[in-house]
């Protein structure tokens, strides 16, 4: 279900990106709004599609677009594929490696290639470029390593009665669009257990499309057996060393088996295993049959495992609430539920801004009020349905939107808040301590899994992994992600490999815009949701797409990829575009006569 709901929802945005991922169009003002997250664990980008493997163009801007797609694919037949493009006595220029060793360095085109033709018949072809990434032979997009804002190629006409063109003189590094990337790979989710092994962590891979189903499950159990991506690695648990595949998986839909060498394979370890198995592989039902050591250890029946051991703590309906004249107020809109304000009338004055989860039975609360002299504190508390009491903070400069990390366990009520542009812990009591981070912080933002954040820190887009070891706190070493945008200034989270941010973007006219972009948790989208939005946005929250296709997730709800935010004090939603108006906040009364209304602000999701 996970696998068609994604797949059906992302076809316009993986268009959008396709129509965006070369620079913005001169002439184009086209507004994307409301699209929803790019493909899911197990869904198809390309639909086993294959890169063109021959120059026959004699156009040289086409055939440079079709040389950095020629590596995608399989990596046994990536050098072969790629030297198709090259001329005889410029193949030595792409030294040949084995396909363990082929990193594929991934590019955002800035806008379309500029060719110059020469008088002898060949031509020079510039292609301005943003490094987007390293994707390696274990499907990870490693963070950029190449230092080269532009390529050069020269092409030549092929030739002895050839159609097309050729290369004659080109970087010496395989090159791959982001375009290509989404193309002719599949988005793939595999998922490592949390450090107390507790919770399932996603880590996002990239499979290429053509890639038979017995095949996908063998790149999986590679995958989970080498290890987790470098920038998760510290917020979960690696599988036992020595742990790798025997032989290749066989089966069918219907039933699989996968033989492993795992040291110390005991009932609990096998057991967790078999979740991670199930998760890792969710567009697969049927049973799997897990050997070690050639000997059948369990018997796992796929979709039950999903369902008896959900990846997300269960949630209830989303609901949407807001800021009006410093308090919480839920909204309502034609065909979604409307809630009641979580807390108590004492302490529902003076708010800039709000946190809201579900934790299991009862509803966790942060909010940061003002005083006179605007300074600004974080409260702090809990309860089954209405929040009253409230642990505080001291008083500070400036305090900004917090966020819960969600867990399974009760007794670990933790949650990260900016603090005069540094990153603290908090607790359920207001207990609060730094997290030192380089560079000045002004949002955080958690995963529903609440092992990863999003952080902007001195204006660029990080992502980080937690860990929650013995009630302790910690962050790993931030990722920068790569984004067209620059300033930003608010991140949520849009899905469970997605993030939506806002900030500033220099059009092709040259006139600097205000923007809402969506991208993957390693940067590689990055698809424009509103433009010209008009002034910073100052907050903005999201309700993750993927949740009701989860076992636990609410039925019906919110559309996918809802989202809401707030520029110049007035406060917007995307499902449909549209400003949040007065009588869409409930329980508040009316002007007085001749004076003027306030606006809703500071939307958010309690879920």
């Amino acid at each position: 279900m996970r696998r068609r709901l994604l797949a059906a929802l992302l076809g316009g945005a993986l268009l959008t990106a396709g129509l965006t991922g070369c620079g913005i169009p001169a002439n184009s003002d086209v507004q994307v709004d409301g699209a929803g997250p790019a493909a899911g664990a197990g869904s198809t980008n390309g639909g086993g599609s294959q890169p063109v493997t021959q120059a026959a163009t004699d156009d040289p801007k086409e055939f440079v677009r079709n040389y950095l797609a020629a590596a995608a694919g399989e990596r046994e037949q990536a050098d072969y594929r790629v030297k198709q493009f090259i001329a005889p006595e410029a193949k030595s220029r792409l030294r040949k490696k084995q396909s363990s060793e082929i990193a594929l360095t991934v590019v955002r085109l800035r806008e379309s290639p500029e060719a110059r033709s020469n008088s002898d018949g060949s031509y020079d072809v510039t292609v301005r470029v943003q490094q987007v990434g390293v994707l390696r032979a274990d499907g990870w997009l490693a963070p950029p390593a190449a230092p080269e804002t532009e390529y050069r190629f020269k092409l030549r006409p092929a030739g002895s009665g050839q159609p097309g063109l050729v290369l004659t003189d080109l970087p010496n590094v395989l090159l791959l669009s982001d375009e290509a990337l989404h193309s002719y790979y599949v988005e793939h989710t595999i998922y490592f257990w949390n450090s107390d092994q507790t919770q399932l962590v996603p880590d996002q891979r990239y499979l290429p499309s053509a890639v038979p189903a017995e095949r996908r499950v063998t790149e999986v159990v590679k995958w989970l057996a080498g290890g987790p991506s470098d920038w998760l690695a510290q917020g979960v648990t690696r599988l036992p060393d020595g742990t790798a595949p025997i032989n290749n998986a066989t089966g069918s839909d219907e039933r699989w088996e996968i033989n492993l060498a795992m040291p110390g394979a005991n009932e609990p370890r096998l057991a967790r295993l078999a979740t991670q198995l199930a998760w890792s592989l969710s567009e697969l039902s049927g049973q799997l049959d897990l050997k070690i050591q050639n000997q059948n250890r369990l018997t796992v029946d796929l979709k039950q495992e999903r369902l008896d051991n959900p990846a997300y703590p269960t949630i209830g309906s989303p609901e949407r609430y807001s800021l009006y004249d410093g308090a919480i107020h839920p909204l309502s809109f034609a065909g979604e539920s409307s809630g009641t304000v979580p807390v108590a009338a004492a302490a529902n004055k003076g708010i800039v801004s709000a946190a809201l989860s579900r934790s299991q039975h009862d509803i966790l609360a942060a909010l940061v009020v003002t005083r006179a002299d605007r300074k600004q504190r974080l409260m702090v508390g809990s309860g089954p349905d209405q929040v009253t009491t409230f642990n505080g903070t001291g008083w500070y400069a400036s305090v900004g939107r917090p966020t819960w990390l969600r867990s399974l366990d009760p007794q670990h009520r933790y949650g990260l808040v900016v603090v005069d542009k540094r990153l603290y812990r908090f607790d359920d009591l207001a207990g609060l301590k730094l997290i030192p981070l380089p560079g000045p912080v002004t949002a955080v933002a958690a995963s529903l899994d609440g092992h990863r954040i999003a952080l902007i820190v001195d204006g660029a887009l990080y992502v980080a992994a937690v860990s929650l070891d013995g009630g302790v706190v910690s962050v790993g070493q931030p990722r920068r992600l790569v984004t067209r945008l620059t300033g930003l200034t608010a991140v949520d989270w849009y899905a469970e490999n997605q993030l939506v941010f806002a900030g500033s973007e220099l059009r092709s006219e040259g006139r600097p815009e205000r923007s809402i972009y969506q991208t993957t948790v390693d940067g590689a989208l990055d698809t424009p949701l509103k433009r010209d939005v008009g002034a910073p946005v100052t907050h903005l929250a999201a309700y993750p797409a993927h949740l009701a296709a989860y076992p636990g997730g609410p039925a019906g709800g919110l559309p996918t990829g809802s989202y809401m935010y707030e520029a110049n004090r007035v406060a917007y939603r995307n499902n449909p575009p549209d400003t949040i108006k007065r009588d869409q906040v409930l329980d508040v009364a009316p002007p007085a006569a001749g004076a003027k209304a306030s606006n809703p602000t500071v939307p958010f999701f309690l879920y």
